[in-house]
């Protein structure tokens, strides 16, 4: 089973002027990103507007991304949806059309207890063959489900294919609690950008990154230094990519990539209601932002 690693890239999802998914740039947005060294792909998460998006364009965009990727790079789905059934339909599609595994976020809006938590991810886990891979995925602030480090536990016992969890809240102690799952088996990817180098310090095999959809580079680098021992410049590098989080506003807002990419000559189209672009002023300043940082190529 091919776990993720490194910088994996929470890609966006490209729309056209009218708001329908544009296929051709996903094709696009996948040869770019792999262009710039990144080691997975992550489509149909948050950074993807999962939630405004049918069951038939996800399974559309997944047919695309891995298509395109042609095992180049690592390509995990992210299949979590509103019902359980559309959950197992999507993850089924991913395993079905050649995906090395699949992402799955906690239950979303509706409070579900641990033992919830825990009978839904066995039941989607369980509908799938046991040697393909699954991530849970926990980003409370956004889901309203906290996914506790023991029901996690008690998941990857039941469930052999379930062997990580993307950690999209900065928790370093909780954080410490799922690297220690398992006996230090179960694989912890973090979610927040700005602290992929303490994260891989810390034990974890990498990032799942928004920002890094529109500026691989800074975070490419930052794993390049760490990986081969070069603290001091892997500390410099997170800064300027810290930098250009702060820039893109860390994906409290995807307009902020999805104009970066168009600035870099990526275009991915708008955003899809009732989430707006960015406005006149805003794009100015992010312009002027960017501008002022050091510039990637020069990584």
């Amino acid at each position: 089973m091919k776990k993720l690693y490194g910088v994996t890239t929470a890609m966006v999802t490209p729309f056209d002027a009218q708001g329908a998914v544009d296929l051709g740039k996903v094709e696009a947005l996948t040869e770019f990103l792999i262009s710039k060294g990144v080691h997975g792909l992550f489509p149909l998460g948050t950074t993807g507007e999962m939630i405004r998006l049918s069951e038939e364009e996800r399974m559309a965009v997944a047919e695309t991304v891995v298509r395109q990727a042609a095992r180049r790079v690592v390509v995990y789905i992210h299949a979590g949806a509103m019902t359980q059934p559309e959950t197992i339909r999507l993850a089924q599609h991913a395993h079905a059309i050649g995906a090395d595994g699949v992402g799955v976020v906690t239950p979303m809006f509706l409070g579900a207890s641990d033992r919830e938590l825990e009978q839904y991810y066995v039941t989607v886990a369980g509908s799938l063959p046991q040697d393909f891979p699954v991530y849970l995925y926990n980003i409370p602030q956004c889901s309203a489900n906290d996914l506790k480090a023991e029901a996690a536990a008690r998941i990857a016992e039941r469930c052999v294919n379930v062997v990580g969890v993307k950690y999209s809240w900065p928790d370093f102690l909780r954080t410490d609690e799922y690297l220690r799952i398992g006996g230090g088996r179960f694989a912890v990817m973090q979610g927040a950008d700005r602290l992929m180098l303490p994260a891989l310090a810390q034990g974890c095999d990498g990032v799942i990154s928004g920002v890094s959809c529109a500026y691989p580079e800074p975070f490419v680098a930052v794993y390049d230094a760490y990986r081969r021992g070069d603290l001091e410049q892997a500390r410099a590098l997170q800064r300027v990519a810290t930098a250009y989080c702060e820039a893109l506003r860390s994906g409290s807002n995807m307009s902020y990539f999805k104009e970066a990419l168009r600035l870099r000559g990526v275009d991915v189209g708008v955003m899809r209601a009732p989430q707006l672009d960015l406005q006149p002023l805003e794009l100015e300043q992010l312009q002027a932002e960017l501008a002022a940082l050091p510039p990637v190529s020069a990584l």
